[in-house]
């Protein structure tokens, strides 16, 4: 953002302190009349044609501005990926479970990585993991959707879940 002397167009759009337009001039004269109001020139809109200049107090323009930024931050939440691992052979309680901490992970609003972990020859059987998932996305259909389809990454599967907004 060009501030007072960086300005270097010939004419632009002054803008006064309460918003009213003062119409289009030479720079020096716009500086000038920020300069008896002892305050700032600032370029708001470079790109216009001719560029919008405003008057206003630079140095409090900047602190609103990274006070603003610091806000928005703050109020961001910061998506989390948790995850949830099975195995092929799982019990019924056991999957329960799981699909009882998928479902808080979600209310969270946190995403869930499923990973489905083979361990021996239980690699043959990689439809049994797909039903696990089937079941699990059925479980938690009211609160998810499918970010990932499940899919086979050496000896594990993952699928990961996203919390509908």
């Amino acid at each position: 953002m060009f501030v007072n002397e960086q300005i270097a167009a010939k004419e632009v759009l002054l803008i006064d302190t309460d918003g009213t337009q003062l119409g289009v001039m030479s720079t020096e004269k716009a500086l000038e009349i920020a300069r008896q109001k002892r305050l700032d020139l600032v370029n708001v809109a470079p790109n216009a044609r001719p560029p919008v200049c405003r008057i206003m107090d630079y140095g409090k323009y900047k602190y609103e501005q990274s006070k603003k930024e610091r806000d928005a931050r703050k109020n961001q939440k910061q998506v989390t990926v948790k995850e949830v691992k099975l195995r092929p052979n799982i019990e019924k309680h056991d999957f329960a479970v799981k699909v009882k901490a998928s479902r808080r992970f979600l209310q969270e609003g946190d995403k869930v990585k499923v990973t489905i972990m083979f361990r021996g020859r239980e690699i043959t059987h990689p439809e049994i993991a797909e039903g696990l998932c089937r079941r699990l996305t059925e479980e938690v259909a009211d609160l998810a959707i499918v970010d990932r389809l499940p899919k086979l990454e050496g000896r594990n599967m993952t699928m990961i879940l996203t919390p509908k907004s």
